[in-house]
């Protein structure tokens, strides 16, 4: 089958994002024609104008819609494609030159009808960025589940990264309504219609993420909130590890509980392993900066996460 990409980008209120996006895909080192669609999902800040100016050098269209959120965005960018393989990307990540290639050469080596990219950071972004990209995807903090073959057995595509041909698109109708976890929802229907996946590790794309310490803590909440919610829907999924972020966060509190009546060993089990994300960050970043913000970013993730799953899990929060 010869692949036809069509690129599918819901926007914002992130123009900005939008032109970074745009301009790495100007430079990609493809020989095949793709299409770029903006999907606007109701913005009061638009993008309209600075869409325009690629309009020479991409083959591009922009749809304006009413609010309805990314996934219903997805699948309306879905719709409206006209190749036979969509590629969603979120508007705050910027694609190597390389990444169109290298996901033709592995559909064309191993063609699944979805697959799923990792990562990373790339040097322009803050120390903030790197540090939460850091606690995003290292074995320390996720196991390195968002990219790392030797880490995942059945690979679970994230929608910031993700591939699906039009056939199942059509066989799944795309996206559902649900606000987080969406993309691991439409995985797991993929497979029940008989729909493999694939992780390709060389497409990766660089992810800026959120740029704040409490717009992380929100992200990695709304994560938390979706598990139990995927959970009920697909049992044969659950897995005890999703609890082991919540046990961090009790566990680091009576830790603390515990060192205020002079009983420090727990305290100090935390302590040791702050210190080995410390430095395996700085091994990693190469920056002293980046590592220090890798424990708060890291301890912000497993708070956030672990807070998200008891209130979903216990207080039966809908999503």
């Amino acid at each position: 089958m010869k692949l036809n990409f069509s690129i599918i980008i819901p926007v914002y209120n992130r123009p900005n994002e939008i032109d970074e996006l745009l301009k790495s895909l100007t430079k990609q080192d493809f020989s095949d024609t793709f299409e770029v669609l903006i999907i606007e999902d109701g913005s009061d800040n638009i993008a309209e104008e600075i869409v325009k100016g690629y309009q020479s050098k991409l083959n591009l269209k922009y749809f304006f819609k009413e609010n309805s959120g990314a996934g219903a965005s997805r699948n309306f960018g879905m719709q409206k494609a006209t190749g036979n393989y969509f590629i969603i990307l979120d508007s705050d990540v910027i694609v190597p030159e390389s990444y169109l290639n290298e996901v033709k050469k592995a559909l064309e080596k191993n063609f699944t009808d979805a697959f799923g990219g990792p990562d990373a950071a790339h040097t322009s972004f803050t120390d903030l960025q790197k540090a939460i990209n850091y606690s995003m995807t290292s074995v320390l903090t996720t196991g390195g589940i968002r990219g790392k073959k030797q880490a995942v057995g059945k690979f679970q595509p994230r929608s910031f990264n993700l591939g699906m041909s039009a056939t199942a698109f059509k066989k799944t109708q795309g996206f559902s309504k649900m606000k987080n976890g969406e993309d691991i929802d439409l995985t797991f229907r993929l497979w029940e219609n008989g729909f493999e996946t694939q992780l390709i590790e060389s497409a990766f794309v660089y992810h800026k993420r959120r740029s704040t310490i409490p717009q992380f803590f929100k992200q990695t909440f709304g994560f938390g909130t979706a598990r139990p919610i995927l959970n009920k829907k697909y049992p044969q999924t659950a897995k005890l590890t999703y609890w082991f972020p919540s046990l961090f966060i009790i566990g680091f509190d009576f830790s603390i509980i515990l060192a205020i009546f002079g009983f420090n060993l727990f305290l100090l089990f935390y302590g040791v392993y702050f210190i080995a994300i410390f430095l395996n960050s700085l091994f990693q970043n190469k920056s002293i900066i980046v590592a220090f913000l890798s424990i708060i970013t890291s301890l912000t993730q497993f708070l956030g996460y672990g807070l998200g799953f008891l209130e979903s899990k216990f207080f039966n929060k809908k999503d």
